[in-house]
């Protein structure tokens, strides 16, 4: 716990210099103070304790301050902290790579490394385009993708998010124009019709030679709107890229992991992408990390192509100790049993939450594995909101009309019950 003038110091030098997430520089929403975090709990400045229901927005999937994270960070310190990736490898590095071939679907089999998970998207993307121009088709060098999706925050990422009701409309003049099909209304647990494939189905036939890939966040959408679609539309679409000559790039940057029951959300369908991305949980939330797997049909291409490299490298690409916290986070993941966890987890948030549907200020409740959704009518006011969740001893962090939790998967049901608690009272007392 700090003194209270130490803590108004921090805050007011923070309020007076710092840009936050999605905020201004200053007069946006109060940020909280925070002097450590252990296990499911932050510890702000004031001495308050806070459950953390986002896991920092669904990356700390193993919690805080995990011996065996921390463990695996100092152990690799001691060897070296970081070397350039170009002309130099490390045994890290190798042994992820090997790992993550080991657990993502059968034919990815190429890992490029960077340091977040807009960049993955943006090699994505290149990859793509690099592709078709070594298949001597450079006119394939669009995307298509379907509506309420996120993808990023960089240009190329941006480019395929929500057009309209994204966050990032003012940019839209300077972005690359792509095609965007109609979201899925089928629901995780309903079947896919034809009438849900019909958007998708138009698009690709009639711009399927301007298309180099179609880039879906699989089963889930996430800052996008939160929406669980069924799995045999995501299996449909990949018949779709078959018949029309377009890569399937899958989005599991925040879906990977375990996060939808499934360690791939694509699993759910079966389904193996010709790229898939990844990042937030691949460290378990210790430091910043992603990769963007290709499968040997497409890396073979593009070096047979012109210029035959792949024209990306991150200076802090496959860093060393990145890289050996992702290797223990996946290994505690595999140790564990985090299916039954998340089973746990999502069963409680349903018993917990549905009921919220009966609030006159709920539009819809969805729940899968663990990820719980209450979709308002009305878009919160994040100030107010968020001061009620602080009050209450829980983290939650809202955004539009979403209040959703995505906590660790080390929560016990105590906790999460309390937290699920906070929720239903605060939102069940938002003016109508």
């Amino acid at each position: 716990m700090l003194p209270a003038q130490k803590i108004e110091e921090l805050s007011n030098y923070d309020y007076d210099h710092i840009w936050h997430p999605y905020s201004a520089m200053q007069g946006g929403v109060p940020v909280y103070p925070v002097i450590s975090a252990q296990g499911v709990r932050i510890r702000l400045a004031n001495g308050r304790q806070l459950i953390d229901g986002m896991a920092s927005w669904w990356c700390a999937v193993h919690g805080y301050n995990h011996p065996v994270l921390n463990r695996a960070i100092q152990c690799q310190l001691e060897d070296m902290s970081h070397v350039m990736f170009g002309g130099l490898t490390h045994p890290p590095a190798v042994h992820l790579a090997e790992k993550l071939i080991e657990i993502t679907p059968l034919a990815l089999t190429s890992v490029f490394f960077s340091d977040s998970g807009s960049v993955s998207v943006e090699v994505a993307m290149k990859m793509a385009i690099l592709y078709w121009h070594a298949r001597n088709l450079p006119g394939k060098n669009r995307f298509a993708t379907i509506r309420n999706g996120y993808h990023g925050d960089t240009f190329g990422a941006m480019s395929v998010c929500d057009p309209d009701k994204g966050m990032h409309g003012l940019y839209s003049d300077s972005l690359s124009r792509q095609f965007f099909a109609e979201s899925p209304d089928c629901r995780f647990d309903a079947p896919c019709t034809k009438r849900d494939m019909k958007s998708l189905t138009e698009l690709l036939e009639q711009h399927h030679q301007q298309i180099a890939a179609l880039i879906l966040e699989p089963i889930v959408q996430g800052a996008g709107g939160m929406r669980f679609y069924a799995p045999d539309y995501l299996a449909r679409a990949r018949k779709l890229c078959n018949k029309y000559q377009v890569l399937l790039i899958a989005d599991e940057i925040a879906t990977g992991f375990g996060r939808t029951g499934k360690f791939f959300a694509c699993e759910h369908a079966a389904v193996t992408p010709d790229i898939m991305c990844i990042g937030k949980a691949l460290t378990g939330g210790y430091m910043s990390m992603a990769a963007t797997l290709a499968t040997s049909e497409v890396s073979k291409t593009i070096d047979q192509g012109d210029p035959g490299v792949l024209m990306h490298g991150p200076t802090f690409m496959a860093n060393p100790l990145a890289c050996a916290v992702a290797l223990a986070s996946i290994s505690l993941l595999e140790d564990t049993d985090w299916q039954g966890r998340v089973k746990s987890i999502e069963k409680l948030l349903d018993a917990q939450l549905s009921h919220c549907i009966d609030i006159p200020q709920v539009k819809d409740v969805r729940i899968l594995g663990a990820i719980g959704v209450i979709e308002l009518h009305q878009a919160v006011d994040m100030e107010s909101i968020t001061e009620q969740f602080v009050n209450a001893g829980v983290w939650l962090r809202p955004f539009g009309n979403l209040v959703y939790l995505m906590p660790p998967y080390i929560i016990n049901d105590s906790d999460l019950t309390k937290l699920c608690r906070a929720v239903s009272e605060i939102v069940g007392n938002l003016p109508e």
